[in-house]
C-alpha cells in the first residue's frame, strides 16, 4: 500500500508494520499521508541490485599450437623446408607452452589476462594486464571460421586507444560468447558453427 488516508485522527498502518501514522487537521477531515519511501523514484524503497557476472576462464585450446607443430612435420618431411618447419615448430612449441598456462579470466567488471594464478604486468605499455569492458571501443576475431587471434582496441591504457593482439590458445566459442555477453556485439566476426 503506497498511500495511507487517515481521516479524523484514526491510526492506519502499513502493510502490518508496527508503527502507524497519526495525522489531524481541523480543517479537513480527509488527509492522504504518501509512503513516498516505498518508491525508488522518490531515493527510498527497494532499489534494483545489480546482479554479479560469474567469473569465466575459458578452457585452454591446442588447434594454432597443433596446426603449427602438423605443417613443420609436413613441411619437413614432404617438402625438406627445414626454415619453415623450424619456425612452425618453435611457434608451435611456444604456443603449446603458452596454452597451458596463459588464461583470460572474465570478471563481473574487466577483462584479465593472468599467468598460471599471477597477476601480470603489460611488458610493452606498462600498468596490469587487466580493461574494463566499458573501455573496450571494439573487437574481432580473426578469422572466425578457424580463429587464430583474437583483437581489441580500449581506452584505459591511452585515451586515444590501444591495440592488443592475443593468439586464440582458448577454446574460441567460449571466449566468443563472453566477449558478445560483456562487450558487446563485434562488428564483423563470429564464429562459424
Amino acid at each position: 500500500m503506497a498511500m495511507i488516508m487517515i481521516a479524523g485522527g484514526h491510526h492506519s498502518c502499513i502493510r502490518g508494520r508496527t508503527t502507524c501514522h497519526h495525522m489531524s487537521r481541523r480543517t479537513s477531515s480527509h488527509v492522504v499521508v504518501s509512503a513516498f519511501k516505498n518508491f525508488p523514484s522518490f531515493g527510498g524503497g527497494k532499489t534494483k541490485t545489480k546482479k554479479e557476472r560469474p567469473v569465466v576462464v575459458p578452457e585452454p585450446s591446442y588447434s594454432i599450437p597443433i596446426t603449427l607443430l602438423g605443417g613443420a612435420a609436413v613441411s619437413h618431411v614432404a617438402f625438406s623446408n627445414d626454415v619453415f618447419a623450424g619456425l612452425c615448430g618453435v611457434l608451435g612449441a611456444f604456443l603449446a607452452f603458452q596454452a597451458s598456462r596463459v588464461r583470460f579470466v572474465f570478471d563481473d567488471e574487466a577483462l584479465e589476462v593472468v599467468i598460471g594464478a599471477q597477476e601480470t604486468e603489460n611488458a610493452f605499455v606498462g600498468g596490469k594486464n587487466r580493461w574494463t569492458y566499458d573501455s573496450f571501443v571494439n573487437w574481432e576475431f580473426w578469422w572466425p571460421g578457424f580463429p587464430v587471434l583474437v583483437y581489441f582496441k580500449e581506452t584505459q591504457t591511452k585515451p586515444e586507444g590501444q591495440i592488443h593482439f592475443f593468439p586464440l590458445i582458448f577454446n574460441g566459442k567460449q571466449v566468443y560468447d563472453v566477449m558478445v555477453e560483456r562487450c558487446g556485439p563485434s562488428q564483423g566476426s563470429s564464429p562459424k558453427k
